[in-house]
């Protein structure tokens, strides 16, 4: 069977070893719900940790090998950065056949114009996070934690996930979502219509003047989480597949 014009989106998956009933759910998710899509765009931190494509682990073959499964089917598979598995590059997304998509970027769906981002950048209450996520973004920054030997990456990128865990757990509820005028501020800087992110972990569907909206994605801890654009709407998914 031919894939359809329908685009899956989602994000924060937050592959790992040590929960193997998300990767269970992941796999499950490519082989049975992308039958009929041609496009599938991954909205950042599909990877709870990266630490460079000389390290993709069994995990990252894993996920590469049924990538590369549908791509072999004709579909297009993208692939934008989030803040856990911002270290991937190009040599995994050859590997897997994926695309690298910058954050942001602007597509079009059914006629309209969608901006798409991982969504961190307007989480801009969170002073602290906004501080570390300008560091990280530094090639210099990038550059030096690759020369460092593998098992030294692995245990700074647990330390800085354990780090980060506590941060939210401790901080405000308010700050660690987007900034309402950050918002606007994108929808009007880059004229578009619709704004899909992720990063947040709380998927709603947020309205605002002009028929402007913008639509999260969820996780997937508990459950697959995804949106599907078809020619007549964008609705949202959820199972425990």
């Amino acid at each position: 069977m031919h894939p359809t014009d329908n685009i899956l989106l989602l994000s924060d998956v937050h592959l790992s070893l040590e929960a193997p009933d998300i990767t269970r759910r992941f796999l499950d998710f490519l082989h049975n719900k992308t039958q009929h899509a041609k496009t599938l765009y991954i909205l950042g931190d599909l990877f709870e940790l990266w630490i460079g494509d000389d390290a993709p682990g069994k995990l990252g073959l894993e996920i590469a090998a049924a990538f590369q499964q549908l791509t072999k089917q004709g579909k297009t598979l993208y692939f934008m950065h989030g803040n856990r598995d911002f270290l991937l590059a190009e040599n995994y997304a050859e590997q897997a056949g994926i695309q690298l998509l910058e954050d942001p970027s602007i597509v079009r769906f059914n006629n309209q114009t969608v901006l798409l981002s991982h969504g961190d950048a307007w989480c801009t209450d969170d002073i602290e996070y906004q501080a570390f996520r300008n560091h990280r973004l530094k090639p210099e920054t990038r550059k030096a934690f690759l020369t460092q030997p593998v098992s030294q990456r692995m245990a700074f990128a647990r330390n800085a996930r354990d780090a980060s865990q506590a941060h939210t757990q401790n901080s405000a509820t308010a700050i660690m979502d987007v900034n309402r005028d950050a918002i606007l501020d994108a929808f009007n800087k880059y004229a578009v219509e619709t704004i899909i992110h992720g990063h947040t972990h709380r998927p709603a569907d947020h309205h605002y003047d002009n028929d402007k909206r913008r639509l999260v994605l969820g996780d997937w801890y508990s459950q697959a989480s995804w949106l599907e654009v078809s020619n007549a709407s964008i609705q949202r998914h959820g199972s425990v597949i």
